[in-house]
């Protein structure tokens, strides 16, 4: 089925404030990069620039699969996604080109990143393994979300629609 058939059941496309948002708000998202077998799937932190790309920073190792991938990747996705409830959720899909930072310009992005968030176990390797700086430049966006209840689910009561 295709979005405009879902909406009878509260699923609709996002506007472009929506996709904004969601991107400012969250922090965690799943990387895909294509592979000569299956694609490459990495749950990865972000930052956002409030325009037209992420950041991701990976701890490097010596046969990395993530960096091998990227760095032949002439095209990837990102998913970012927020579920509440059932009735309540939010996704947004994204498609660009990935690029790793030369170390040059690499400073003055990372003075400007949140990175308030990202897993431990990376955040402890970083401290003692070498890194890399990579951009999603985001060339299509689209998103999609449910925030009520469907139709035959709804009463007086639970009629709004939340944020």
């Amino acid at each position: 089925m295709t979005v405009a058939e879902l909406e009878y059941f509260g699923m609709l496309q996002m506007d472009s404030e929506d996709i904004e948002t969601t991107l400012e708000r969250k922090s965690v998202g799943v990387l895909g990069v294509p592979t000569d077998s299956a694609p490459l799937l990495r749950p990865l932190s972000f930052w956002y620039d409030g325009d037209a790309a992420l950041y991701f920073v990976y701890v490097l190792g010596t046969d990395s699969r993530k960096v091998t991938a990227s760095d032949d990747a002439a095209i990837a996705r990102f998913l970012v996604y927020d579920i509440e409830t059932t009735f309540n959720w939010r996704s947004v899909l994204l498609t660009g080109s990935i690029e790793r930072i030369p170390d040059d310009e690499r400073r003055a992005i990372e003075e400007q990143i949140d990175t308030s968030w990202k897993p431990d176990v990376f955040e402890r390797a970083a401290e003692t393994e070498a890194t890399a700086l990579y951009r999603f430049r985001i060339d299509d966006r689209a998103g999609i979300k449910q925030l009520e209840l469907p139709h035959e689910l709804r009463t007086e009561s639970s009629s709004s629609r939340p944020d």
